[in-house]
């Protein structure tokens, strides 16, 4: 089989402000980042000078790029979304007394989001105590909110649960819930997908669950340095070869800065079942270098591979 191109996808966090080294970089950014106009300009460059498409936590902010990129949208975008974006929901819960508060607020914007099958299923879940149902609610619900921020030639590939709840399940062993989610998003015509930041024990328990790898993307951290992978990057490495198809995208490819780019993309390339990766870009000059470099050395080092 001829090695196919990597997916190219921008990355979030600097739009959130968000940096995984230091606050003292994060500031150093300054505020800029964090308009949507701003964000939604750089994705555009981004995908101009090689990216395919946007990773992205499902927020208002977030949702705010993507109607930005829809007014002037003329490119294809392919768009990884991650719910749900945990940060969101902890600020609203401090300022609504807590856990009552935001459930209170969520059911309510569910009910009265517009769609009848939605509303129906949450009051079903409510009534009848069925966590299933209140999970597939919540589905059609950020789906909804996605779909209402997005043009035409953008396209949802994939929806991720976010690492807090993709590794919180593992630890409990919470098999059901993979197995619906995976369920009903495979329905849906959409690639089910979780962020983990333990890749070595999601695949270990996957297998035990006799849950088909091939099916769902995966994101999770690889990089030289083996910043962020637990158990180790050994183990790490390990584990992805043990995958028998390409479903993988590679974040913190850049150890969060302590890798310059040259280093971490000869790596990334060197690693089997890799589907693509993300990167987060804060400024003009670093989305169009670092996506032209993207897109030249990994196009050239999987064709430099032998196909299998």
């Amino acid at each position: 089989m001829k090695n196919e191109d990597k997916v190219l996808l921008v990355g979030d966090n600097p739009f959130h402000g968000i940096s995984h080294l230091s606050q003292e970089r994060r500031r150093a950014r300054g505020d800029e980042i964090t308009s949507p106009e701003y964000a939604a300009k750089i994705v555009d460059l981004s995908i101009q000078n090689g990216a395919d498409g946007f990773m992205f936590s499902v927020s208002e902010k977030t949702l705010s790029i993507l109607r930005n990129l829809r007014k002037n949208q003329n490119r294809d975008l392919r768009l990884y979304a991650i719910i749900p974006y945990a940060y969101e929901y902890v600020k609203i819960s401090s300022t609504l007394g807590g856990l009552p508060g935001l459930t209170k607020r969520a059911i309510r914007e569910i009910i009265f989001s517009g769609n009848i099958r939605v509303a129906a299923l949450a009051l079903n879940g409510i009534l009848r105590s069925d966590l299933k149902s209140l999970i597939k609610t919540y589905l059609l619900y950020e789906l909804r909110r996605i779909k209402r921020s997005i043009g035409r030639r953008m396209s949802i590939e994939s929806v991720l649960l976010h690492q807090i709840l993709t590794d919180l399940c593992l630890s409990l062993n919470l098999e059901w819930i993979f197995k619906h989610y995976i369920r009903f998003l495979l329905k849906t015509g959409i690639a089910p997908g979780f962020n983990t930041g333990n890749f070595t024990l999601f695949v270990k328990k996957f297998k035990e669950w006799n849950i088909y790898l091939d099916d769902i993307i995966v994101a999770a951290p690889f990089n030289k340095a083996g910043f962020q992978m637990v158990p180790s990057r050994e183990e790490c490495e390990r584990s992805l070869k043990e995958l028998t198809k390409p479903n993988v995208l590679a974040i913190s490819i850049l150890a969060a800065g302590y890798l310059k780019p040259e280093e971490a993309i000869d790596y990334i390339a060197g690693l089997p079942n890799i589907k693509g990766v993300a990167v987060g870009v804060s400024k003009e000059k670093h989305a169009i270098e670092t996506f032209r470099l993207l897109k030249k050395k990994l196009k050239t080092l999987s064709e430099e591979l032998p196909s299998t």
